[in-house]
């Protein structure tokens, strides 16, 4: 078994040491800084978001990155229960934003690996890294129009930045794929409304979840209906 992954070291060692130096730099900031708690996160959210990219460059099997991503659900919720990372989780903060996050990205990579479409996880899963990222941390120090759905506090500022970065994420990839057609634009726009109203009504961290899978899911379907 060990022999059939054994191509697979070098670029495994570079996606872990990657990930060591974005928790590394997370945690620095956390203890080191004024920063807030919410921007460290953000810092390792985005970060370690990334690594989809390279696992389908290097196209490291599906099963490493499903153990890993178990693994880091398992670290998610200790961390949600003890102070072993603040960067990743506050302790008593009541989201399990990270735990999702984890177990969306091995569900995007078993289901999209399998049928070797590996686009489309990377579409969800970019779109949860930086869409909901960058809106948390644009709506959290730039939005002037806040609203509250399901006790959640939200900002029309970061929902368009949800809305407006899916787009482009959907369409650079899509385009990358199947070339500069009308109908990736149409697609892109629905991708990119479906992921800001999934932001949007999601709570307790639930949004880890449903943007990824559910950006990931319309792509996939919308492009098998019209391309």
């Amino acid at each position: 078994m060990l022999e059939n992954y054994s191509q697979f070291w070098y670029p495994l060692a570079i996606i872990f040491t990657y990930l060591i130096v974005i928790i590394i730099l997370a945690e620095g900031l956390n203890r080191f800084t004024h920063l807030n708690a919410e921007f460290t996160r953000k810092v390792v959210h985005i970060g370690t978001g990334n690594i989809i990219l390279l696992a389908w460059w290097y196209k490291i099997p599906a099963e490493i990155v499903v153990l890993a991503a178990a693994i880091a659900s398992i670290m998610a919720i200790i961390s949600y229960f003890l102070p072993i990372l603040p960067s990743i989780n506050s302790v008593g903060r009541q989201s399990l934003g990270t735990f999702f996050y984890a177990i969306s990205i091995g569900l995007l990579v078993a289901l999209f690996w399998k049928i070797n479409q590996p686009q489309y996880a990377a579409i969800g899963i970019l779109i949860m890294t930086w869409g909901d990222g960058l809106a948390a941390l644009i709506g959290q120090n730039f939005g002037q129009h806040p609203y509250r759905i399901f006790g959640s506090k939200k900002s029309w500022e970061g929902t368009l930045i949800m809305a407006v970065v899916s787009y482009l994420i959907n369409s650079i990839i899509l385009v990358a794929i199947f070339g500069n057609l009308w109908q990736i634009w149409l697609i892109s726009l629905i991708v990119a409304l479906v992921a800001a109203s999934l932001e949007m009504i999601s709570w307790l961290g639930l949004d880890n979840f449903t943007v990824p899978v559910g950006s990931a899911a319309i792509s996939f379907f919308m492009t098998k209906i019209w391309l």
